[in-house]
């Protein structure tokens, strides 16, 4: 199962080309993973509040495959590929129908009240292993 989240280009998203400005495409994945780990039932403003510990975008690869343009219907397809003790992968993929036209490895990082990467705790490690389960099939 791959988690799928739809999103319509509005003219805000374009550029002067008319096409979608490129950083825009990291917000489009931003929403996305972060909808993904809502519905895993992790709730990262919580998380916060009670723990002090947050999740950050380490590292993001990232492929522009194919431009989108003002009013295209895009899904922003993404799974979870590994986890370690405070880190996990999630590759996404976004697409207009078929087309993939933007691709990202993006590696999420958990960092504790001192602003460095800690372990994740058990039960958000076991709701993310959850998601990869769902994701892998």
């Amino acid at each position: 199962m791959i988690h799928r989240w739809p999103i319509r280009v509005y003219y805000e998203d374009t550029d002067l080309a008319g096409l979608v400005y490129y950083a825009n495409y990291l917000k489009f994945i931003e929403r996305a993973r972060s909808e993904m780990v809502r519905e895993a039932g992790i709730d990262q403003a919580e998380m916060k509040r009670a723990r002090g510990i947050v999740f950050a975008v380490r590292r993001v690869e990232a492929d522009y495959l194919a431009a989108a343009h003002y009013d295209d219907e895009l899904v922003v397809e993404t799974t979870l590929d590994s986890l370690s003790g405070a880190r996990f992968d999630m590759p996404q993929t976004v697409r207009r129908g078929d087309q993939p036209i933007f691709q990202a490895k993006v590696s999420v990082v958990c960092i504790g009240p001192a602003g460095r990467a800690t372990r994740l705790p058990a039960d958000i490690r076991q709701k993310l292993e959850t998601i990869s389960m769902l994701t892998r099939g």
